[in-house]
């Protein structure tokens, strides 16, 4: 199984044989992103799969963002062309998740507590949001996640 990095690399070869100059720009932009956070600090890194789903989701609300404030400002054009860039960028995220299926994980985690004869409460978040926010990982809101885990403790 292929990396994202290994799969953004590989699309940036098939973005120039269909001459999609958006997104082989884009794509582009992104890896560079990626290394000069890899280069970044004392001693170079390689992020992984976490670590470049995270830094694709601030790239795309980022573009989202500009294309808020180009509508604001009436450049519709601009604005489309953030737009496009954010969902070429989305298309390398992971389905999200909703509410019910994070529900459903929270619930299983707190009867996995149980099995193991702890009786789930406020004093066990910690042990319940650590492998939730596991599987979860950049596909829900960690505040919104956080807030289901202490209504179903509290």
């Amino acid at each position: 199984m292929t990396t994202l990095k290994e799969r953004l690399h590989a699309d940036v070869v098939v973005h120039m044989k269909e001459r999609n100059k958006t997104a082989l720009t884009t794509v582009r932009n992104v890896l560079g992103e990626i290394e000069t956070r890899e280069k970044s600090g004392k001693t170079p890194i390689v992020l992984d799969d976490a670590q470049v789903t995270s830094l694709l989701q601030k790239e795309a609300a980022k573009r989202r963002d500009t294309a808020r404030i180009y509508l604001e400002a009436g450049e519709s054009e601009r604005a489309a062309a953030e737009i496009a860039e954010a969902e070429i960028i989305e298309a390398y995220l992971p389905q999200p998740l909703t509410a019910g299926e994070v529900e459903a994980i929270v619930d299983e985690t707190i009867a996995g507590l149980r099995s193991e004869g702890v009786e789930p409460g406020m004093r066990q978040l910690g042990a319940v949001m650590k492998p939730v926010t596991a599987k979860v990982a950049g596909r829900f809101d960690g505040k919104a996640v956080s807030e289901i885990v202490r209504s179903r403790l509290a």
